[in-house]
């Protein structure tokens, strides 16, 4: 079988998983309103791709300032805890591994989705260039902006921040989460710490590289107290930049990517974290990751490494069988595609993406893609 490489049994952390395919975060505003609550919808979403050998939700916001797009769910009030709780039992029903994806998207945000109006939070007051936040607009409407300009933390409130992380990776566990993943990818909170192009700090959280990296190592190492090491992931962006229609994402390239990461992961191993999860360019054509850095990553890392961004199954088995990824994670394909594992094992072929349905809405585009066996027995009726 030329795709028995993703078909094989691994553990991650203290969990085995069946497969080595990933459903990664894939965000898709559905959240119940008012609160930003998941629904039985949600549950039923991430239950039909419970054959992935591991999913990764959506990014949860870890407090109200941490959201930068309508109609994104959040992990800090009862209400979210309990719609959580919904999705991890309808996964856990189906024998499946599932993490929650802890987010805060600092200055890639409004005014409008911030509490009282104010502005958003950042390392540095840089306004967000080259990057859209989405507001409602009225019920199930709404229109991509432009950031507010944010204002800088204080020492005091990063520290604040740290502990807000904490807590939501407490109420991950309470939501029956197997574990949790930080966001520190797409140039969101961590990373606009990490990255000199957002942070222009002059005290102990910016200037020099580890300096940049101190919030970074002050997450991992507060989550990690949480949920323990094996029970956690990273996600990076290294050399992200990615177009989504109209819907633009601009993660920060910085003047040395290769050796600012390979920095950052060695971050994660000193914490000795179960997985590092690293999403590349997406668009169509986009640059591979260079030979090397995989290489040195592999290296640097003990734990298991992730891949995900226009990844087949053709493309992505290779890796796995090179030792130099442990898992792959498809997106797109799998909205698609509620049993996309099946289809790789057996080379059915894949349903078309609904890619006017991906954001916001109801089950069009989100639970009413078929599974092989139903297009099977549709044909034959």
């Amino acid at each position: 079988m030329p795709h028995s490489a993703l078909m094989q049994p691994i553990t991650l952390g203290r969990h085995t998983l069946k497969n080595r395919i990933v459903l990664p975060p894939l965000t898709r505003q559905r959240s119940g309103q008012p609160g930003n609550v998941p629904t039985d919808l949600m549950a039923l979403y991430y239950q039909q791709r419970a054959s992935a050998g591991f999913i990764v939700t959506e990014g949860t916001q870890i407090e109200p300032r941490g959201q930068g797009y309508a109609w994104t769910p959040g992990i800090y009030t009862n209400e979210q805890i309990a719609g959580w709780r919904k999705v991890t039992d309808a996964v856990h029903a189906k024998g499946g591994v599932i993490f929650a994806q802890l987010w805060h998207v600092g200055r890639v945000s409004h005014t409008a989705l911030q509490p009282d109006g104010a502005a958003p939070i950042a390392p540095s007051a840089l306004q967000a260039l080259k990057v859209k936040a989405f507001i409602e607009t009225g019920p199930n409407s709404g229109t991509l902006v432009e950031p507010s300009m944010p204002r800088e933390l204080s020492v005091a409130e990063i520290n604040e921040l740290v502990a807000l992380y904490a807590q939501a990776a407490k109420n991950a566990l309470t939501a029956g989460f197997d574990g949790v993943e930080i966001h520190c990818a797409n140039g969101y909170l961590v990373n606009q710490f990490i990255s000199h192009h957002a942070n222009q700090r002059t005290d102990e959280y910016g200037g020099s590289l580890p300096n940049r990296l101190r919030f970074l190592r002050e997450v991992v190492e507060a989550v990690s107290a949480v949920v323990g090491p094996d029970r956690l992931g990273v996600r990076f962006t290294p050399l992200f930049t990615s177009t989504d229609q109209d819907r633009v994402y601009i993660g920060f390239v910085e003047d040395d990517p290769h050796g600012t990461y390979i920095e950052a992961i060695k971050v994660l191993e000193e914490v000795g974290i179960a997985y590092l999860s690293i999403a590349e360019a997406d668009w169509d054509n986009a640059p591979d990751l260079p030979e090397v850095f995989r290489r040195d990553v592999r290296s640097t890392f003990s734990g298991r490494i992730i891949y995900a961004g226009r990844y087949t199954a053709e493309r992505g088995a290779p890796l796995v069988a090179a030792g130099l990824a442990d898992l792959i994670a498809f997106g797109r394909p799998f909205i698609a595609n509620p049993d996309l594992p099946a289809r790789i094992a057996n080379g059915w072929p894949l349903n078309r993406l609904n890619a006017a349905a991906l954001y916001g809405g109801t089950e069009e585009g989100f639970t009413d893609y078929p599974f092989y066996a139903e297009e099977r027995e549709e044909a034959l009726c």
